[in-house]
């Protein structure tokens, strides 16, 4: 795989699979990941990507399939002998050595002099915004996010092809974890590295990753830039894992339109595929909007104004209609102007809406 840039593959997964006894953790999954890229593996509690985020650093055996980088084969090569190196969801950094220590420790076990390990330790500690000063301070004495940038700089201190994150952030609150993904994207395009990232959060994955490959149960069921996944999900599973949306379950009717029991009534969708008989529209918050006239959107719901919910710059309505509740997401400036009970219009055009299956 070339990118559009001329970059190529730096890490190849080709038919991986992982068992535990009867259990499958991944099953057959095949990956390109560019050199260079952001590259984010994003799933739910148990869909298998810490297991083969392992594998791909080595800490892992897989049972099956193979791990290429550069081209060359990794399934033998230990961890410790390969291009790469491990940023882990504990940080996993050494509480009685100082912030140089923990920095300079991977260079230290290579047999690299102190003069030139305290130079590329001061280098790394100047690209996480890390004051020089700190070099000296207990690591015991740093704050979450001043741990998380010495654990980042231990990682580049060896000057790795690939860096691996396992859910670095999840153990911190709103505000940090909010800064640490800008610092993230900005380090990534400093340092020059490939990264692959895992987490829970597809927010997350959306705010810093170039790709995205969405994991369940072991399998990749999408890959994508954020934008190809968010408007244009290939499954029910997928637009769902996106956060808040509104999901009608749809047949096709009569004169290309769509019947939707929920509402009551058939709904038009743009470009639906010939041989889409039954499955979900998806149509996001923010493409649903306020009507003052059934001709001011391609499709209607009536229904009662149930409530509404600040989300700074954005108001959240939910609007029951029928037998479902409609979310809909209006900026501040174009907020709804009346109250809640209020009977209210909402529409969408045919445009907005997503045909999927399960």
């Amino acid at each position: 795989m070339t990118a559009k840039d001329g970059r190529k593959t730096i890490l190849r997964i080709e038919n991986l699979t992982k068992e535990f006894g009867h259990f499958t953790a991944i099953n057959n999954v095949s990956l390109d990941i560019i050199d260079g890229e952001f590259f984010t593996i994003v799933g739910p509690s148990g869909s298998g990507k810490s297991t083969m985020l392992r594998i791909l650093a080595g800490l892992e055996r897989p049972t099956a399939g193979k791990v290429y980088i550069r081209d060359e084969v990794m399934n033998d090569v230990p961890a410790n002998l390969r291009p790469t190196s491990m940023v882990f969801q504990s940080l996993a950094l050494f509480n009685h050595k100082t912030v140089g220590q923990n920095i300079e420790f991977s260079q230290k076990m290579k047999g690299v002099g102190a003069k030139a390990r305290r130079e590329r330790c001061l280098e790394m500690m100047a690209m996480v915004h890390l004051p020089e000063d700190f070099v000296n301070k207990p690591i015991t004495q740093c704050s979450g996010g001043e741990r998380q940038r010495v654990a980042l700089a231990r990682a580049l201190a060896s000057d790795p092809d690939i860096l691996f994150f396992d859910e670095p952030l999840s153990a911190m609150d709103f505000r940090l974890r909010k800064l640490l993904e800008v610092e993230f994207k900005d380090l990534h395009r400093r340092a020059k590295k490939t990264f692959v990232y895992i987490t829970h959060s597809l927010e997350e994955a959306m705010i810093m990753s170039d790709r995205i490959a969405i994991l369940r149960a072991g399998e990749v069921v999408q890959v994508g830039t954020p934008d190809e996944i968010y408007t244009t999900p290939n499954s029910k599973f997928v637009s769902e894992f996106m956060g808040e949306i509104n999901t009608l379950e749809v047949e096709r009717g009569k004169n290309g339109r769509f019947d939707c029991p929920q509402i009551g009534h058939s709904v038009k969708v743009a470009n639906a595929p010939k041989d889409f008989d039954r499955g979900y529209l998806i149509i996001r918050p923010e493409s649903v909007r306020f009507l003052k006239r059934k001709t001011d959107a391609e499709n209607q719901a009536t229904g009662i104004l149930f409530n509404e919910y600040a989300l700074g710059s954005r108001v959240q309505y939910h609007v029951k209609s029928a037998e479902t509740t409609f979310i809909v997401e209006r900026l501040r400036e174009d907020a709804y102007q009346g109250n809640v009970d209020d009977e209210v219009m909402i529409g969408w055009d045919a445009a907005d809406g997503i045909l999927v299956s399960d």
